[in-house]
């Protein structure tokens, strides 16, 4: 996957030369000690690189210039220790091309009643100063986060964090590749797209690769490899009895783990960060790929079926943003409902691809038929999900613009044993209830595909959406359906009007 501290957020300092030599002394060595706290803290997963105190507008552009330039700067904290004329700020906020986080702090928690005097007002006019800074940033209509309160309190660091993760999935997308093998599922449209569209606005690219290409890559698979990666399987999984050695199906088996070497091959030695597929291009193949989608995506590779290249590319984000947290984010599906009036509840699954990452225990390898494709049976992982706060998120192409569509969700342990169910499945409670969730859902036009997570909060999406520039919808315990559907029409005229 990705070590998140070698990404680089910038700490940004801004003052003037109004003040002194001495003014300015202090500030720098205040600036310096915050960025060393934040960057040594636990709670944040990145790097925080202190940079020298920018005081004209030039110094401004400069440091603007050189974050763009910088492969390893992800955005940048903004703090205003004095004042900061804003108009200093124009040149620099115009080209910058990097994520931004207003940090609204001062170096001091509390006033010293006692000793405060001029000097002191001074030297800590965050107050004001930060002021002027939000409203040129605001006229200036760039989207940021805004973070209030004293840099050593822990929920200040959470949220800083939680904005560098989703910088991080940002920064991931950016010249990102992910493989379409053959087309996407006829007639489908949720799974349709502008991808010209999305690489100007998100950075990646989508492009499609004959199936025939991969089946090179799958045939090419030796004996070798297949051999060490079937000792793989029966080590980490329970293995079914027709698939362990001399099994009834053990062939199935040494089928998948060849699909499984040839598209981690394919997908490495191109530089891709997920893919897509469709049962209804498989030529060549002997199965649908089962247990090698769910071990890719469990190695954090982007991945949704049916040719869903857009939940591909944010299962593959959310899973950046998500590395070293408790918890996982998979490819999912709303398949089927409970609708008992006390105890209403989504069976989440797919036909086989979710990523055991989400697994309770240890996953069970069997093989089983399949309706659809007209292939060999495929060799699957099977698991119940675990329980606790989750959400769903949908990346979804509304002709003028894109939309993400949160939905804050409780998962619940599956209460039933499903023996002639052979997939992996998740069961949660959308909130604020099944009804409302639902019809949120709906309304906002949010897609059968989903990125399920178990390690994000919606503010990281939010967060995200924010840095993306896309439109933002979260169905949670707040939510109004009426106020729900007048925000949609709200963004539909705002949107036509290129607002």
């Amino acid at each position: 996957m990705t070590n998140l501290k070698q990404n680089e957020v910038w700490f940004l300092t801004g003052s003037q030369h109004l003040y002194g030599e001495e003014t300015l002394r202090q500030v720098a060595e205040h600036s310096q000690i915050i960025a060393k706290e934040l960057n040594q803290a636990e709670e944040i997963s990145v790097s925080i690189i202190f940079k020298p105190t920018v005081k004209t507008t030039e110094e401004i552009y400069a440091v603007c210039q050189e974050a763009n330039q910088s492969k390893n700067c992800i955005g940048v904290i903004a703090w205003m220790h004095t004042f900061s004329p804003a108009k200093m700020w124009i040149n620099g906020l115009k080209i910058l091309q990097k994520p931004m986080l207003h940090l609204h702090t001062q170096f001091n928690r509390d006033i010293p009643w006692e000793s405060i005097d001029m000097d002191f007002m001074n030297l800590n006019q965050s107050a004001h100063g930060d002021r002027e800074f939000g409203f040129i940033v605001s006229r200036m209509k760039i989207e940021r986060k805004v973070v209030v309160g004293h840099w050593q309190a822990p929920q200040v660091k959470s949220q800083i964090d939680t904005w560098a993760r989703a910088a991080s999935g940002w920064n991931d997308w950016q010249g990102a590749k992910f493989a379409r093998f053959g087309d996407n599922m006829r007639n489908v449209a949720v799974t349709e797209g502008d991808k010209v569209e999305a690489e100007l606005k998100f950075g990646f690219a989508v492009n499609t690769f004959a199936v025939g290409d991969l089946v090179e890559r799958i045939n090419a698979a030796t004996d070798a490899e297949v051999k060490a990666l079937i000792e793989e399987y029966e080590s980490s999984y329970t293995l079914a009895d027709n698939l362990k050695t001399n099994g009834a199906k053990r062939s199935s088996l040494i089928d998948a783990a060849q699909i499984e070497i040839g598209m981690r091959n394919f997908l490495k030695d191109g530089g891709f960060k997920g893919f897509t597929n469709t049962f209804e291009d498989l030529h060549g193949m002997k199965q649908l790929p089962g247990i090698a989608t769910q071990r890719l995506m469990a190695e954090g590779y982007g991945y949704a079926g049916e040719g869903d290249w857009k939940t591909a590319a944010l299962v593959r984000a959310m899973k950046v943003m998500g590395t070293g947290l408790e918890g996982g984010n998979a490819f999912m599906e709303d398949y089927t409902y409970h609708f008992d009036p006390s105890n209403s509840m989504v069976l989440g699954a797919h036909m086989l691809e979710v990523d055991p990452v989400l697994a309770s225990g240890k996953p069970t390898c069997e093989v089983h038929p399949l309706g659809i494709g007209g292939k060999e049976d495929p060799v699957r992982l099977v698991f119940n999900g675990k329980a606790g706060a989750s959400l769903n998120a949908s990346l979804v192409d509304m002709g003028n613009r894109f939309r993400l569509v949160v939905n804050e969700v409780e998962a619940v342990e599956v209460p039933h044993a499903l023996p002639k169910l052979p997939v992996a499945r998740v069961m949660w409670k959308p909130l604020p209830d099944m009804n409302t969730g639902c019809a949120g859902w709906i309304y906002a036009g949010g897609a059968h595909h989903t990125c399920f997570s178990q390690s994000l909060t919606s503010e990281h999406l939010t967060d995200f959406a924010k840095i993306a520039g896309i439109e933002n919808i979260i169905i949670d315990k707040d939510i109004n359906l009426r106020q729900l559907q007048n925000e949609i029409k709200w963004s539909d005229t705002f949107h036509k009007l290129g607002l």
